[in-house]
């Protein structure tokens, strides 16, 4: 097993703790221990090797005690131009992703939110339009988006425009959000992954508004989603770097967005696996690429390159990193 000094701490806004990065090289996984001060020159401590936690050397206890047998993930999924190739892709490899949450979570109470890029709701050009011929087919003139629908961050029901389905999502209950024991899962997900493509790549934004307490409080869109004692997975997928401020993309910066995950988090850097499907940041990120800079100021997370030719071995990879951070999560209380 080889190393390079490619981990960064986490941003010394969060305290600058260790370290424990993944780098995705094609199908091989390398997981280091930066003992950097937080400062992002890995040359400024040392490297020390742990091993990767693979199919073959999964954790004995099927709950370790530190999730309490809880996952939230949460999927925030570009509506850029361009995006239904790689929402396609996406939807291919979740079979597999659920087929690896059963087999190695097969005790765990998990939920599921997938969340888009942008604030709006449906096409502009077809709201403008109806009820005249909208150019998309089977576009939705007579529904009345929600509050909730045109609220960044809230879960994602009803996908409407370009490459969406026009259509409510088979979600059971009142929620925003899928649980265990969700009928038809696949079917559900493939509904709500599929955001379109003709919206914003605001991914910082989205998945800031989606961790605050604004909008998992109760009454609100996405309430009882993040839950105190359950381990949060995020992974996001874009085919554009969220650039630059507003009015281009996100508000705030890659520090801001981290600093809002580990506050909803009670500021506990092992209670949160990140996961990047834009570009592989090895060994470096783009200096454009402001989503790769706040997944690498996590200690547990993977950056995958979104032109990779199937997702699912990378989602297996993920959830190794899951069982490494609930090992040592301690819930709060």
């Amino acid at each position: 097993m080889t190393s390079s000094p490619t981990a960064t701490g986490l941003d010394s806004s969060t305290g600058g703790s260790p370290a424990i990065s993944s780098s995705s090289t094609g199908s091989s996984s390398t997981t280091e221990l930066s003992t950097g001060s937080g400062s992002g020159d890995a040359s400024s401590g040392g490297t020390t090797m742990i091993w990767d936690v693979g199919t073959d050397q999964d954790l004995a206890d099927p709950k370790p005690p530190g999730c309490k047998g809880k996952i939230d993930f949460l999927f925030v999924i570009s509506r850029y131009g361009g995006m239904s190739y790689f929402q396609t892709q996406l939807l291919a490899a979740f079979p597999q992703f659920i087929d690896t949450i059963q087999a190695k979570f097969a005790d765990f109470d998990y939920h599921i939110m997938v969340v888009d890029g942008d604030a709006d709701w449906g096409s502009s050009s077809c709201d403008a339009q109806c009820p005249m011929p909208c150019p998309v087919p089977g576009y939705p003139c007579s529904y009345t988006p929600t509050v909730c629908d045109t609220t960044i961050g809230a879960g994602t029901v009803f996908p409407a425009g370009d490459d969406a389905p026009n259509k409510p999502c088979p979600i059971d209950g009142d929620r925003r959000y899928m649980i265990k024991g969700q009928k038809n899962l696949d079917d559900a997900f493939a509904c709500v992954a599929q955001v379109g493509s003709n919206g914003r790549a605001w991914i910082g934004e989205a998945l800031t508004a989606a961790v605050l307490p604004g909008l998992n409080k109760p009454g609100s869109c996405n309430e009882g989603f993040l839950r105190e004692d359950a381990l949060l997975m995020v992974t996001l997928i874009s085919n554009t770097f969220d650039y630059g401020p507003k009015p281009f993309s996100s508000k705030g910066s890659p520090g801001d967005w981290a600093a809002a995950v580990l506050q909803a988090k009670h500021d506990d850097p092992e209670s949160a696996v990140m996961f990047s499907i834009l570009h592989s940041g090895e060994p470096e990120c783009d200096p454009d690429d402001r989503t790769c800079q706040m997944v690498k100021m996590f200690p547990h997370h993977l950056l995958v390159d979104r032109e990779e030719p199937d997702y699912g071995p990378f989602f297996d990879q993920a959830t190794d990193l899951v069982e490494v951070a609930c090992a040592d999560f301690v819930p709060p209380g």
